[in-house]
């Protein structure tokens, strides 16, 4: 395959339209059934807005943030409230955010809004956070853990852990696809956005988790990062899930029962 069909999950995946369908409807039963607040605003832009799920009883630890994918292109909050499941049966508060979203913003806007958000929750709830997400979303949760967070004013060990499913850690492959029409990736902004090139200025712990049915290109990605924070000296995991494809694997999340919930719950401590 070539490296633009490497990074096609769509059409790896030929059952994913029942698949996001299945997501829109899991999604819409949990916002209707849990206690949640809706649509606040972290920032200046119409997409700054997160949802906040609260457990029937909430226990102490972090507050977890759950980043959905996408490519940096497409999706919302919406789409994956059901994502919450998971930790808020364990007594863990779950943020689910949207942001702006590519071509009308770069890749790199779409961190500084995430750390925006973050921002904000540590100012609102004065909680550590365990940043989680899937695909797009796994980058950006990376791109959080390896923020150096005494720049912007707040503790630097903010981020208590990090759990990323299915992550892009290195972007710079991704300008040989057509993708990259909406990501407008040059040489110099895949570098910038690509956490696998920073330095890592916190020690927490990591978890890369990746489908075992997905392309080369996505289990190499899930290593690769596991493996560099690894060498500076971060407790990391990579776990491949055996039978899962990039649009099935998130679904652990929403389980309370499973071992990638189970492994949450463990990280929050």
């Amino acid at each position: 395959m070539t490296v633009a069909d490497e990074y096609n999950n769509r059409a790896l995946v030929p059952d994913h339209p029942r698949i996001i369908l299945d997501w829109h409807a899991d999604a819409k039963a949990y916002r209707e059934k849990s206690r949640c607040e809706t649509d606040i605003a972290y920032g200046a832009r119409p997409r700054n807005r997160l949802d906040l799920f609260h457990p029937a009883q909430e226990k102490a630890g972090p507050l977890v943030v759950f980043i959905h994918g996408g490519y940096w292109r497409s999706f919302d909050k919406s789409v994956f409230s059901h994502m919450a499941a998971g930790a808020n049966a364990h007594g863990l508060c779950v943020a689910v955010p949207s942001y702006t979203l590519c071509p009308e913003v770069t890749v790199v806007d779409i961190i500084e809004e995430l750390r925006q958000c973050c921002l904000h929750l540590a100012h609102a709830t004065g909680r550590r956070l365990l940043v989680a997400g899937h695909s797009a979303g796994g980058h950006l949760a990376a791109c959080m853990a390896a923020t150096n967070w005494s720049h912007y004013g707040v503790r630097p060990d903010l981020i208590q852990a990090c759990f990323s499913v299915s992550g892009v850690f290195d972007l710079r492959p991704l300008i040989a696809t057509p993708h990259n029409d909406d990501l407008r990736l040059t040489a110099a902004t895949a570098f910038q956005a690509s956490p696998l090139l920073w330095p890592m200025p916190n020690r927490l712990p990591f978890d890369s988790w990746v489908g075992g049915e997905e392309s080369f290109e996505f289990l190499r990605q899930a290593r690769s990062l596991a493996a560099a924070w690894e060498g500076l000296g971060l407790e990391t995991r990579n776990t491949v899930v055996p039978g899962a494809n990039h649009f099935s694997v998130p679904a652990g999340l929403a389980d309370p029962h499973s071992n990638m919930t189970r492994r949450i719950v463990e990280l929050a401590g």
